[in-house]
């Protein structure tokens, strides 16, 4: 009787990911840039499948690193780190999309990732009566981690989130290089999300 066949090895992809979560995790902050450096451009191609402004896939793709790296500790190496990520930016680019009502493709069809194909899930949208109430508190708390910045991250913040400048338009008003913008606005989202996860028990 032949032997049974073994379950396929992970990619050397998958393995590089894995190690480099470890590394982030640990406190490397160059792990951070290199898994930003590898899937931002297959991350900006997903979302860009979805939403046609390519100022908003950029502000996504960012949102996206910000939530999967400010939840970094609950990925298991069970499971490609790329499959993981996807599913972030996914969800993420529709919830996006069903709070602008945006004209988009269609997002019926799996995505080939790195490591296979990801069926593409929408999040719960269970009705709250106090929903209001919630979004009102978790505002006023947003405004306060936006005033706590410092000042030139919350510049960028400002001008981009509340005047609604492009990434062009900012670099032109600071007199700053596009790529300086947009790192600034990367490491103001990820400031945000610190403290607004460090007050996560009022935004329940």
């Amino acid at each position: 009787m032949p032997p049974a066949p073994s379950p396929s090895a992970p990619s050397a992809s998958s393995e590089e990911d894995r190690a480099t979560v470890a590394q982030a995790l640990g406190g490397d902050q160059r792990a951070y840039e290199r898994l930003v450096t590898k899937y931002r451009g297959p991350l900006t191609h997903h979302v860009s499948k979805m939403v046609r402004e390519s100022a908003v896939v950029d502000d996504l793709v960012q949102e996206a690193f910000v939530k999967a790296f400010g939840s970094l500790d609950s990925y298991s190496p069970t499971y490609a780190f790329s499959t993981w990520l996807y599913r972030i930016t996914t969800n993420h680019t529709i919830d996006h999309i069903r709070r602008k009502k945006l004209p988009t493709f269609s997002i019926d069809k799996p995505v080939q990732t790195r490591d296979g194909q990801l069926q593409m899930e929408l999040p719960d949208t269970t009705y709250r009566p106090d929903r209001a109430v919630v979004t009102d508190q978790r505002n006023a708390i947003l405004r306060e981690a936006i005033e706590a910045l410092p000042p030139k991250y919350h510049r960028v913040i400002v001008l981009r989130h509340q005047e609604e400048k492009t990434y062009d338009e900012i670099a032109d008003e600071l007199d700053l290089p596009l790529g300086t913008v947009k790192a600034h606005i990367f490491r103001a989202r990820a400031l945000l999300n610190k403290a607004l996860r460090a007050r996560r028990d009022e935004l329940e």
